[in-house]
């Protein structure tokens, strides 16, 4: 009876040697990637600000997380991350903007992969709406059309979204056979109109430019350009 009783006890002590490895290996320790927020939103911002923002990634998991690849969707976007984070530890993906890389509405998208099974990929999204330092309306092309006996003329607005008083110092007609410029303030520090006549009487096209000199280091000089075409209603009369 005591030699079948070690007997037995021998083959529970094998079967638990054999049969330990496959039951912690049927729980084995993974990482995992918890990502409280994946897009943020800058709001309205100017085109030549700097911008960042650090992205948080916490391991819930019970093994290293690792960070394997960050893929940004355009060049003007800037990493810095954390490549490992522990288990119960929390690690950042800080990715920025470069000055005059968006305007308008914007939206850039940058892939992060990580050694999580259940979360490969995530997507980190930056966006905003970026206004221009100097807007220029309608355009910063003048387009002068019709009959050239007729006074023919357009106007341009200049709009500065700089925070400090902004002014235009002087201006370069670079065609004043062709046309005349003349410049006022409409709101001081802030908004300056433009209008420019054309002078030429013959019919034909011409082109030129205007310069614009103002005190803004990152817009010092502005240039417009002038495109005229002069046919009177007979000459384009079937």
């Amino acid at each position: 009876m005591k030699k079948n009783s070690l007997t037995i006890f021998g083959w529970l002590f094998l079967s638990a040697m054999l049969l330990g490895p496959l039951g912690v290996s049927s729980a084995q320790a993974q990482p995992r990637a918890e990502i409280p927020v994946t897009v943020h939103d800058f709001g309205q911002v100017r085109e030549d600000q700097s911008l960042s923002h650090t992205f948080v990634i916490r391991n819930t998991g019970d093994k290293k997380l690792k960070i394997l690849d960050v893929d940004p969707d355009c060049a003007c976007t800037v990493v810095d991350y954390d490549r490992v984070i522990p288990p119960g530890g929390e690690g950042t993906v800080k990715l920025g903007i470069k000055p005059f890389s968006v305007v308008h509405p914007f939206k850039k998208k940058t892939g992060v992969r990580t050694n999580d099974p259940s979360r490969r990929w995530v997507n980190f999204v930056l966006k905003g709406v970026a206004q221009r330092i100097i807007e220029i309306k309608p355009s910063h092309v003048v387009r002068l059309r019709g009959d050239p006996s007729e006074d023919l003329a357009a106007k341009v607005r200049f709009i500065s979204n700089l925070p400090f008083p902004w002014e235009i110092t002087k201006f370069e007609n670079k065609i004043p056979d062709k046309v005349e410029v003349t410049l006022k303030m409409e709101k001081p520090g802030k908004i300056y109109v433009m209008e420019v006549k054309n002078k030429y009487r013959e019919q034909g096209r011409y082109k030129g430019k205007i310069y614009v000199y103002t005190n803004a280091i990152k817009k010092p000089k502005i240039v417009m350009r002038v495109i005229a075409d002069l046919y009177s209603e007979s000459a384009v009369s079937p």
